[in-house]
């Protein structure tokens, strides 16, 4: 297996293309089709149930598709030739097992000889602060340190798709600091990196793109400022220590966020600089904005029944 910086390749392109996948009587996909660029993270969204599961493992080449494609750069995944690394939600290490062995045994098992497996592991150890821990069992870990160990079997073998299913799930604030620095620099070393996660926060931090699916099918998918855009961009939020006398210059059209903002429904888009005009004239005005709507607004729209 080559790596994508080896190869020279600067940019990827993995899609799936109208899968269905039926097991016995349940149709549980039903043509899902969304694609992810290499250098960016990509963020696959759904309730429990949806499908999110069986699309991964599709990807993976757990089990085939009844029907569809998993294309890269528009031929058909060859996963000898194409790496990928799976955090999955639900943790599959061993937990009598010293840690380093059981590292350079997945590692292995994704094609890498035991000497570079050994190095790689130890770098990785290294870099999420780990290093002694090494020669200890996994029990003997917390559920976060665990959590990086797992991250380690994802990563040790420089996967060209990167997959985190859940990743921020047990991890204090300074450990999900280091995680995020290390998405990032796998997202900025030109890896395809896919979130699959039900905080949003997560996905509006670091996604570019996104696909919903709701019952086994896309309901939407884009770039993620894309799609916000196609809203109606008739409401201002605005951040004021005088919100209580705006919302009276404007009876019934203001609302109070929960994250304390005023959201200020306009008669028309077309009214959005008179009424910034008439704010700042009269008002003190810390911030204002047209108002987008969150990712948690958008997945309750398309994920709900």
């Amino acid at each position: 297996m080559i790596s994508a910086k080896s190869k020279g390749v600067i940019h990827l392109i993995l899609a799936l293309r109208d899968i269905h996948k039926s097991f016995g009587e349940k149709k549980v996909l039903t043509g899902v089709s969304f694609t992810a660029e290499s250098g960016k993270a990509f963020g696959l969204l759904g309730r429990n149930g949806a499908g999110k599961t069986t699309s991964i493992r599709i990807l993976m080449g757990v089990f085939p598709a009844d029907s569809g494609d998993v294309l890269m750069d528009g031929k058909p995944l060859d996963h000898k030739k194409v790496g990928i690394g799976y955090l999955p939600e639900e943790r599959g290490l061993y937990p009598k097992k010293k840690i380093i062995d059981q590292l350079v045994y997945f590692a292995q098992l994704k094609g890498m000889k035991t000497q570079d497996a050994v190095k790689a592991c130890d770098r990785w150890l290294e870099r999420l602060g780990m290093s002694e821990y090494r020669d200890k069992r996994l029990d003997t870990l917390s559920k976060g340190n665990q959590q990086k160990i797992q991250l380690v079997t994802a990563l040790a073998h420089d996967p060209e798709i990167v997959i985190l299913d859940e990743p921020f799930s047990g991890l204090d604030p300074i450990n999900a600091m280091l995680l995020k620095d290390v998405v990032k620099e796998e997202i900025g070393r030109g890896k395809i990196v896919l979130f699959s996660s039900h905080q949003m926060s997560y996905i509006e931090e670091f996604c570019d793109a996104i696909a919903i699916i709701n019952k086994g099918q896309v309901a939407i998918t884009g770039e993620l400022h894309a799609i916000k855009r196609e809203y109606p961009r008739d409401r201002l939020a605005i951040r004021s220590p005088e919100a209580g006398r705006i919302a009276a210059a404007f009876p019934g059209r203001t609302e109070q966020a929960e994250n304390g903002e005023l959201i200020l429904k306009l008669e028309s888009p077309t009214e959005k600089m008179d009424v910034l005009r008439r704010l700042a004239e009269r008002f003190d005005i810390d911030e204002a904005r047209v108002f987008e709507p969150s990712l948690n607004d958008i997945f309750a729209q398309y994920a709900g029944d």
